[in-house]
């Protein structure tokens, strides 16, 4: 066992410390102290959490502490999974958590499976996750948009409810509304991006969700906010939208292509162009990759986001090209989904007795695992964001990027 656990953990971690404290009470330090680097010890509750982790290292470690099976008795979820992952950046092609060659074929199967997203699909894997009810999100979105998705951060001295704004503002502006546009949301949330773009243009704005907890509380911000007669909000999917017939000066999507899975991109773009106008916008904002297409882990596959898949620019690129959709601007957010993330996690510690009251000690700590795993993949690991403009008139835009300052400006004053 010994071996083993110096195998996982003693080459994979060479700043900072980790003690660990196997079930038997054999205890052993890996790693130099760093002031850069965290220190953590943890205590493992039997003798299985170590087998788990060789087989799939993320879901290992996640049902473990979900379970109580990892005690930490220095530091968090937080600065464990820092403490790994840093050692270990995207960059520098570490090898540690490479899966077993049956966990790569369960987890390719998987993946393949979880691809082929219907209608009916998407709508109970959107339930899976965004219909666990609005109190939760309460507590961990910023009040004043409720966002889900990477705030935009152009100076460090920001608010998280400011870096949202600036995120509306930054998108708005790369669609480059004219007063009297009609704009469609695809996977509109609690109505956070309607709302701004129809208090801040002079526009008109459908907003479509598979979850009925966001379409109930969407259309009671958009009340509160004096812009119901600017707004509506269908419960509906993209594809019965595009086939409705139903077109759009804008479109904008923010988190949601995320859930679309692989087999329906070419699907999904092609309804959005035929929604289009002919000199229509679209501005496509999604969690990315910055290297090759890879699966899904299972962690997160199997208790955060079924269905989801993070793609590659290269995956979005080709469907979109074979439907003469032309990308204009494409720019790649690589931190500040990080910086984002972190509010929500010191939020939700701030709330932590009441999530479990919500819910119990074992969400909170999945829910947890899940944030802190997100951080660092933000911070160290692989993910970006893309935020992807599209048009389908070459001159529709500008021939220069100013425009989108501009804009920005005039969206925050008023």
């Amino acid at each position: 066992m010994s071996t083993l656990i110096d195998r996982l953990i003693g080459n994979a971690i060479d700043h900072g410390t980790l003690k660990l404290t196997q079930a038997n009470g054999r205890s052993a330090t890996y790693g130099t102290p760093h002031p850069d680097y965290p220190d953590v010890e943890i205590r493992l509750a039997d003798s299985k959490v170590i087998r788990d982790i060789a087989l799939d290292t993320k879901l290992g470690v996640g049902e473990a502490y979900m379970d109580g099976r990892i005690i930490i008795e220095r530091g968090d979820i937080m600065e464990l999974i820092e403490l790994v992952r840093r050692n270990r950046p995207w960059e520098a092609k570490g090898k540690f958590g490479r899966l077993a060659p049956h966990r790569r074929a369960l987890k390719r199967m998987a993946f393949i499976k979880d691809s082929f997203n219907n209608p009916f699909k998407s709508k109970d894997n959107v339930a899976h996750h965004y219909d666990i009810g609005n109190d939760l999100y309460k507590l961990m979105l910023d009040e004043e948009h409720m966002q889900y998705s990477c705030g935009y951060w152009p100076h460090d001295d920001m608010t998280l409810g400011e870096a949202q704004e600036a995120k509306l503002a930054h998108i708005a502006a790369k669609l480059m509304l004219e007063p009297g546009n009609h704009v469609l949301d695809i996977g509109c949330g609690w109505g956070g991006m309607a709302i701004f773009l129809a208090s801040r243009a002079d526009v008109r704005v459908t907003g479509i969700t598979l979850s009925e907890e966001q379409l109930a509380l969407a259309r009671e911000r958009a009340e509160a906010a004096g812009v119901a007669d600017k707004v509506t909000f269908e419960l509906i999917d993209y594809r019965d939208l595009a086939a409705r017939g139903d077109t759009f000066d804008r479109i904008v999507s923010v988190g949601m292509f995320e859930h679309v899975g692989v087999p329906q991109y070419e699907t999904f773009f092609r309804d959005c162009a035929r929604m289009m106008t002919g000199d229509g916008v679209m501005l496509l904002h999604t969690i990315g990759r910055f290297g090759r297409p890879v699966a899904a882990e299972a962690f997160t596959r199997k208790y955060i986001f079924p269905g989801g898949y993070i793609p590659a620019l290269s995956q979005m690129m080709e469907p979109s090209q074979r439907v003469k959709l032309m990308a204009t601007d494409v720019e790649v957010l690589r931190v500040h989904y990080a910086k984002t993330l972190r509010e929500w996690y010191a939020r939700c510690v701030e709330h932590r007795e009441k999530i479990i009251a919500m819910f119990d000690e074992r969400f909170y700590r999945m829910w947890m695992f899940y944030l802190a795993g997100a951080v660092s993949t933000f911070e160290w690991g692989g993910l970006c964001n893309f935020q992807v403009q599209y048009c389908r008139n070459r001159y529709t835009l500008p021939l220069t990027r100013a425009y989108i300052e501009e804009a920005e400006r005039k969206l925050l004053a008023r």
